[in-house]
């Protein structure tokens, strides 16, 4: 998601990362991926702070966005409001739904975020 955030949604190197880790399944992901990306920066109304690739750690926006898509499938309320605080929208239920998507193709891919 950093390398997205900061490269834009065809990045290179996010690519690569997902081609990586998923071999030859790795477009489901990354479209999905994409997809959430794109879906968060259409309906924030507040800046999403994300660190720079180099920085070890997380933002506490980054670490909420990869709980919402661990908890996604199994608590979808939860991680609605969770998402809803990041994007300062009320109604998240696109970015909700993607990111069910993509903790499933996580998850099929053999690295579930739970």
């Amino acid at each position: 998601m950093r390398r997205m955030a900061s490269g834009g949604l065809d990045d290179a190197h996010a690519a690569h990362i997902l081609f990586i880790r998923f071999r030859m399944g790795y477009r489901r992901p990354l479209v999905l991926l994409r997809a959430l990306m794109l879906e968060l920066s259409r309906t924030a109304r507040q800046p999403i702070q994300v660190a720079p690739c180099c920085c070890p750690r997380m933002t506490a926006a980054e670490a909420t966005l990869i709980d919402t898509i661990r908890i996604a499938i199994l608590d979808p309320h939860a991680a609605h409001d969770m998402v809803s605080d990041v994007a300062g929208t009320p109604d998240c239920l696109g970015a909700l739904t993607t990111a069910q998507a993509v903790s499933e193709a996580f998850a099929d891919g053999g690295l579930p975020l739970a």
